[in-house]
């Protein structure tokens, strides 16, 4: 089937056919397109901020499952 025969088929579509040939086109442009290449992200610079590490050296918080657990405990035990 040449070009002009497949517009021609498109175009005789009533516009919900038109549409759904239109769907289909931009699902195979997106699954055929090429892949483009993987990037590293841009860094935030967060690793430079005053807050980072700032509890660095607290021992309760060693084990931050068991800190939640003891502060839910605390809170709402029984």
């Amino acid at each position: 089937m040449t070009n002009e025969e497949i517009l021609r088929e498109i175009t005789s579509l009533p516009p919900e056919g038109q549409r759904l040939v239109e769907y289909f086109v931009a699902f195979l442009r997106q699954r055929y397109a090429p892949s483009q290449p993987v990037t590293q992200p841009a860094t935030s610079g967060l690793e430079n901020e005053s807050f980072i590490g700032m509890w660095r050296d607290r021992d309760d918080l060693r084990d931050s499952s068991a800190w939640v657990r003891d502060v839910r405990q605390s809170e709402w035990g029984n």
